[in-house]
């Protein structure tokens, strides 16, 4: 599957010219004087395209910081007179895109908690509708990548050109280091099925730790994300909301000064000749991989036959786990990571079970 919609180059409406685009400020905007401190230091880093501050803050609970609301946005638009920078935030219903469009924000985005709701987005997709401003959309809280394709459809229709991602990882119940699990899996197939939509990436809300940051960052401009929202703060440890996760504008410099950006492509045609050749080897293994998957596949089959036979049911508990504890042993002795063994042949082993109910499903239907 490709989406085909026609998406403009970050380069159409951010004042840049380098990659990649850098989005940097605080989570909150809590006083005019902490806005412009922070707005300042940044601006002299030379390396930030858009100042971002929260205005409206959706918080789990109440009773707790939920932003400055209109005050915020009379803050943002003194210091983009002042400094001369695009200034951006997030919006969450129309009436904040009103707000925002009054004091002159020049990119809005779509919080992650919004973009799960096609209602929500067809209002501001329709609040948009004729006005010329790009639009970030972050992933949804869960990773569902139809709702993320459908928010982009949804603004696409109603006229906005100017969109990219923001991968900000997503909720789990599991334990992790991670505030929000990259998966990076999920915006690896967008970027497949669309390459046309740029990609930010937001390690500050991924890690939700200040020092996750970096190496967070590093591996989106290894998978050639073509942006950073980094949350910055003047002080963040006395920052009103999520202090963990906010750096100091000079912190910031040195993780801008530190990433190594990858290209695309490249010009050595040695290294192009290599490169070809060992992707015609990896293109041959894919094969035998599919021929072997097909063998098994046939094996499995078979087995679900004599299941059905005998009445036996296709889940087979014990087996499955002496299988796992053989391949993850024989993993470790291959010297391959034993998550990634687990995780390949739970598929497979999915895929198994799907096929032998379709045989026994097929059975009770002739009956």
């Amino acid at each position: 599957m490709k989406v085909d919609l026609q998406v403009n180059p970050i380069e159409t409406w951010a004042k840049t010219t380098h990659k990649p685009l850098i989005i940097a400020g605080p989570c909150s905007a809590e006083t005019p004087e902490q806005l412009l401190a922070t707005a300042k230091q940044l601006k002299e880093l030379g390396k930030v395209d858009v100042l971002r501050a929260g205005i409206w803050k959706p918080r789990t609970r109440p009773n707790a910081f939920e932003g400055a609301g209109e005050d915020g946005l009379k803050w943002f638009a003194d210091v983009k007179k002042e400094l001369g920078m695009m200034i951006g935030t997030e919006v969450a219903n129309p009436e904040h895109i009103e707000l925002a469009l009054k004091y002159g924000v020049d990119v809005l985005w779509i919080g992650a908690r919004t973009t799960v709701s096609p209602f929500a987005i067809q209002e501001m997709a329709d609040a948009l509708q004729g006005v010329d401003i790009p639009v970030l959309i972050k992933n949804p809280t869960h990773p569902e990548l139809g709702l993320w394709i459908g928010a982009f459809e949804r603004f696409h229709r109603a006229g906005i050109k100017n969109l990219a991602a923001i991968h900000r990882g997503f909720s789990t119940i599991d334990k992790s280091k991670f505030r929000n699990v990259p998966t990076w899996s999920i915006p690896i197939e967008l970027k497949r099925i669309a390459p046309q939509i740029p990609i930010i990436c937001d390690p500050s809300h991924i890690g939700g730790k200040r020092d996750l940051i970096f190496d967070i960052s590093q591996k989106a401009m290894d998978l050639g994300f073509d942006g950073l929202m980094i949350e910055t703060h003047i002080d963040p440890d006395k920052a009103w909301s999520d202090a963990d996760q906010q750096v100091t504008p000079s912190r910031l410099g040195e993780i801008l000064r530190d990433l190594k950006i990858r290209e695309v492509t490249s010009d050595n045609q040695s290294f192009n000749d290599s490169l070809e050749d060992l992707r015609t080897k990896i293109d041959s293994l894919d094969r035998e991989l599919i021929e072997v998957l097909t063998a098994r596949m046939a094996i499995v089959e078979k087995i679900g036959e004599y299941k059905k036979d005998n009445n036996v049911t296709t889940l087979q508990v014990n087996r499955w786990d002496e299988i796992m504890k053989n391949l993850t042993s024989l993993a470790q002795k291959m010297n391959l990571s034993e998550t990634y063994v687990e995780d390949l042949f739970k598929i497979i082993h999915e895929e198994s079970i799907r096929k032998q109910t379709e045989i026994m499903k097929a059975v009770e239907s002739k009956a």
